[in-house]
């Protein structure tokens, strides 16, 4: 058996047995892990609000060789969504990226990097800011898990699209010029491209800090999830919930 304590964000969980729980986490030192809470469902004295999604946790658990599941021990809470009022963007925002966590890392792959933008993104959604810290989130996790299509060059004739609108579509790789789009191809414009570059060079915290309604970055923060949505080859069904917002 060997013990392990660490840092770690809760993802998602589902029943087990009568009163267990199975946990997905993403711990900062082993990658994305499952593990059994056991009699969670009967007693909440023991996890408490720490099973929530997208809780930050200093998490206890046991691994035993050749078991899938780990034992969970103890959770404690370093940072919660449940210490702000609940809304429904806020909400939708915290399950979105939930959903996008679990579907790309796989089990066992240590992602530091990805762990540091969870917590950057999880810190400016405690305080009641969506819109920035989701499109952030998009953009970056496609640049972490190399998915992100280079903005300032066609993949077809290589014609330099540097301060331009570009072109790309949901069953292709890369954007395009006006001349080389798919039929069906969608427009990125020259702002977007512009907006998708500060947010490269910026951080969460810093870009929040400015006014982000809704409408603002709409077409790049669609950019951005149709690009994930092509990689994860399916729908992120919380993307939809949280545009209705």
């Amino acid at each position: 058996m060997i013990e392990h304590v660490g840092e770690a964000i809760v993802l998602r969980t589902w029943p087990f047995h009568e009163a267990d729980l199975v946990v997905s986490l993403f711990t900062r030192e082993q990658g994305r892990v499952k593990g059994v809470a056991r009699h969670a469902l009967k007693s909440r004295r023991r996890f408490g609000g720490a099973l929530e999604p997208m809780t930050h946790v200093r998490a206890s658990y046991a691994e035993r060789r050749g078991q899938e599941l780990v034992r969970l021990d103890a959770l404690e809470i370093l940072s919660s969504p449940l210490s702000r009022p609940v809304d429904y963007e806020r909400t939708a925002a915290l399950e979105m990226v939930a959903e996008v966590l679990e579907a790309a890392l796989p089990e066992g792959a240590v992602e530091d990097a990805v762990f540091r933008l969870a917590l950057a993104v999880l810190d400016e959604l405690q305080v009641g800011r969506v819109w920035m810290p989701v499109t952030y989130f998009a953009l970056w996790m496609n640049r972490l898990m190399g998915w992100m299509p280079e903005l300032g060059r066609c993949a077809a004739c290589g014609l330099d699209l540097r301060g331009g609108t570009v072109w790309y579509s949901a069953v292709n790789d890369g954007v395009t010029c006006a001349d080389d789009r798919s039929a069906g191809g969608t427009a990125l414009s020259a702002e977007s491209v512009a907006t998708a570059a500060r947010i490269f060079r910026g951080t969460v915290k810093g870009l929040a800090e400015e006014d982000w309604p809704k409408a603002r970055a709409a077409e790049l923060r669609r950019f951005a999830i149709e690009v994930l949505e092509r990689h994860l080859e399916g729908r992120l069904m919380t993307a939809r919930v949280l545009a209705r917002g």
